[in-house]
């Protein structure tokens, strides 16, 4: 059975993407939670592709349900609608936008067709992730889960009242932020105490 194999760049950066390989008799919609999943957002949105070309010219809708909208002409639901069937060329290009609100926007190029699958491999399938993905809500998805547990660690969600530099006023502050020295004072063996 042929896999295909769709690179999924972020539009606003396109050194940021997933590789998604699907079976070719998959839906659009097994390809929409594959590329959700691959850039860890939820499922919650709505969801659109677009058939396009070369120059990422929108086509032929292919929604994950028909939305209260005008359409030029109706959309296919991707549910109902193989992959393999909205192939037109080997280098098929789509556009995927999700949460219509936020406006998050992919562009899906098929960059492989194989006719193996593996074993190995549950499709769809993350094949290769490269690039830090965009954060659907707030820090998370930069940084990782570490960043969050500091945040709560130590409060920095909230302002930065209290924090100080030893030894200096507010316009130590000012000038040590432009050079980047913090102005800290070193601590002498005798003035640490006992361990």
């Amino acid at each position: 059975m042929a896999v295909l194999k769709f690179r999924v760049y972020f539009e606003e950066d396109d050194s940021v993407y997933r590789d998604v390989a699907v079976k070719h008799n998959q839906h659009f919609l097994q390809l929409h939670q594959g590329i959700l999943k691959a850039y860890e957002f939820d499922t919650k949105h709505q969801a659109t592709f677009f058939r396009s070309n070369d120059h990422w010219q929108r086509g032929r809708e292919i929604s994950l349900e028909k939305y209260d909208r005008e359409y030029k002409v109706a959309p296919l639901i991707m549910a109902e609608t193989p992959i393999g069937s909205e192939i037109r060329d080997p280098n098929q290009k789509f556009v995927y936008q999700y949460d219509f609100v936020k406006n998050w926007t992919f562009l899906v190029e098929l960059i492989h067709v194989s006719k193996e699958e593996s074993s190995k491999l549950e499709y769809p399938a993350l094949v290769k992730s490269e690039g830090i993905a965009p954060s659907q809500y707030g820090t998370r998805g930069l940084v990782g889960d570490k960043l969050a547990e500091v945040e709560e660690k130590y409060d920095l969600g909230r302002s930065a009242e209290g924090f100080v530099v030893v030894g200096g006023d507010a316009s130590d502050l000012e000038e040590s932020e432009e050079t980047g020295d913090l102005g800290e004072e070193e601590i002498s063996p005798e003035e640490e105490g006992p361990e």
